[in-house]
């Protein structure tokens, strides 16, 4: 009992810091809102997101049509709700797929030297590219889909977190206790999960929440520019895109999908900015 005290507290404290910060707070709550309405979207929003209604076309926002309608009179309002679900959905799978690449690339170039060279000209080769270019090209080979898009943005963000596993692995192999397991005959699987893997979570937990940012701007983009998901799914991408012809006349057609965005991946940077102070150890002494 007095073990679980002596651990909880200093956990306990650290959220206390994570969430005193009111960046952090805002972020925390703007994704969680995020979250719930697209967990709950069946039930929270009044409309169904394809549901044609051109009698309604163009409408203003009100308290029928919350965000008002667009140009085949659908509710903006629900339309964004369900939006919300691929972004994320697609988000989560991309960092799903980097994290998995990137911590195998990082690993193996840290940790083994001959792979080293080979493994970080790849890298090097990837990140020549610009991100959204690289995605637009995986995504024209494979061919518009849903699960292409995650596969290609998980690819064009792997060599992110590849980079920082493997700075922190060439610090890792140096230290004097994996020294010591390698002295001891250890199986290399053994050394890799027990003592190197589990260094390298608070490392990864930080950049994956950037990419998980990242990714839901490259979808929108991707979804913007007609090389995303299907336009059967509501998207704020596919949404931005179709309301540019009414952007004088109808201006809410972009102004919310817009707002969407903005605020989800504001909400993800700030949660990354405070999980990262919050990992760092000499902000914890500076405490």
């Amino acid at each position: 009992m007095t073990t679980m005290a002596s651990v909880s507290m200093p956990f306990a404290s650290g959220l206390r810091r994570l969430f005193g910060n009111r960046a952090v707070l805002f972020g925390a709550i703007i994704l969680m809102a995020v979250v719930l309405a697209a967990l709950l979207a069946p039930w929270v929003a009044p409309y169904a997101p394809n549901k044609l209604s051109i009698v309604n076309k163009l409408k203003p926002p009100s308290m029928t049509n919350f965000f008002g309608t667009d140009e085949f009179g659908r509710d903006i309002f629900s339309r964004a709700i369900f939006a919300g679900r691929i972004s994320l959905l697609v988000s989560l799978g991309v960092v799903v797929i980097s994290t998995v690449l990137g911590v195998i690339l990082g690993i193996a170039a840290g940790f083994f030297r001959s792979l080293d060279a080979p493994i970080s000209r790849l890298l090097d080769a990837i990140m020549s590219f610009p991100d959204i270019l690289l995605a637009i090209a995986l995504v024209a080979a494979l061919g518009p889909s849903l699960s292409t898009v995650i596969l290609a943005l998980g690819i064009t963000y792997a060599p992110r977190l590849a980079r920082i596993v493997r700075g922190s692995t060439l610090v890792l192999r140096e230290l004097p206790y994996i020294e010591a397991a390698v002295a001891m005959g250890l199986p290399t699987w053994q050394i890799l999960a027990r003592h190197v893997l589990l260094n390298l979570a608070s490392p990864i937990l930080v950049q994956a929440t950037f990419v998980f940012a990242s990714a839901m701007l490259a979808e929108a983009s991707l979804s913007f520019l007609g090389v995303g998901v299907s336009t059967d799914m509501p998207t704020w991408g596919t949404m931005l895109a179709s309301g540019r012809e009414y952007m004088n006349n109808a201006p809410w057609l972009m102004i919310f999908p817009g707002l969407a965005i903005v605020f989800s991946v504001l909400s993800l940077q700030l949660l990354g900015d405070g999980l990262r102070d919050f990992v760092d150890p000499r902000l914890a002494k500076e405490s």
